[in-house]
């Protein structure tokens, strides 16, 4: 969330000995520049995905959305979404299907949350915004 709305740049590592007492780990010093203007995204719905997706962050896009909690989760978000903004689902629609069309196109086919970069995540928001999941 972090790279999200700012740039992160490594400095410099700080060795143990430089305190006292010794930590146990090692320290760096990095620089954090805001993002301006930051992305234009919901946040929320930014943070939804990104905490569901990295879960399990070495396993496919697909097999993290794919399983049955996530799945309702995002069913009932569907739903909540479309109340809220006084639209009708139509009754075939199933996020199983919208699930597995977005996890099939090649941008996003066998591709895991751990190798994907900033971009890629704004675009598969996007696409599933587009095709009405949503992540809050």
């Amino acid at each position: 969330n972090c790279q999200l709305l700012a740039k992160v740049d490594q400095l410099m590592k700080v060795g143990r000995n430089n305190f006292r007492p010794p930590p146990k780990v090692e320290s760096r010093v990095v620089r954090i520049e805001l993002r301006n203007p930051p992305p234009p995204v919901n946040f929320i719905e930014w943070d939804g995905m990104i905490r569901l997706l990295f879960n399990r962050k070495n396993k496919t896009l697909r097999s993290v959305l794919r399983t049955k909690t996530t799945m309702k989760l995002l069913q009932e978000n569907m739903r909540t979404h479309a109340a809220l903004n006084n639209t009708m689902l139509a009754d075939d629609v199933k996020v199983e299907d919208i699930l597995e069309e977005v996890c099939s196109m090649e941008a996003w086919k066998d591709k895991r949350a751990s190798k994907l970069d900033l971009d890629d995540f704004l675009d598969l928001l996007v696409e599933f915004n587009k095709r009405g999941i949503h992540f809050s």
